[in-house]
């Protein structure tokens, strides 16, 4: 599926991509939940995250994050407060320290607990989005605080697309479990 350019393709493909992603994780085996996430024997899986993220509550806890980044960002420029997306102290190239927070700040967050604060922001994201126009989304230069960029890339980016990491993340732990089992 090519990246959503309108608010349609938007709404569309963030609520998919959540329903594929619900889906898997209904079907998880309790050997596929319990096992921690190993992909060190992969030298291909070397970003951060790979070694970051231990469990599925963990993937839970960062889409949920991202959704608040998301929403504590437009609702602050809405009302003038002029803030960037990633807050202070971090940035796009800190971000991965920032990441770890969330990680850290949720290890005592039950599994459960993660999936209805993720169902909660979700459908948080989507009821904001539909809140656009599409040229409000989809056009450059509408809102001074989004930048070079439109506001819907960033709806895009931490709904369908993080949602897409997330099931490609729990497909390679399932791939890892079979294969330990086999």
């Amino acid at each position: 599926m090519s990246r959503p350019a309108t608010k349609t393709e938007l709404l569309s493909a963030a609520n998919t991509n959540y329903e594929k992603l619900n889906t898997l994780i209904s079907k998880l085996t309790e050997q596929e939940l319990t096992t921690p996430f190993d992909f060190s024997a992969d030298a291909k899986k070397k970003e951060a995250h790979w070694k970051r993220d231990k469990n599925l509550r963990d993937i839970l806890i960062h889409l949920y994050e991202w959704h608040n980044l998301l929403l504590n960002w437009v609702h602050s420029n809405q009302n003038g407060d002029e803030k960037p997306f990633i807050p202070e102290p971090y940035n796009w190239r800190t971000y991965g320290d920032m990441n770890i927070g969330f990680w850290e700040k949720h290890q005592n967050t039950s599994v459960d607990d993660a999936k209805s604060m993720l169902q909660k922001s979700h459908a948080e994201i989507i009821k904001l989005a539909e809140t656009f126009s599409n040229d409000e989304l989809f056009s450059k230069k509408v809102y001074n605080w989004v930048g070079g960029s439109t506001l819907g890339s960033y709806f895009v980016s931490v709904t369908s697309s993080h949602y897409d990491w997330a099931i490609k993340k729990l497909k390679a732990h399932k791939k890892n479990c079979t294969n330990k089992s086999a």
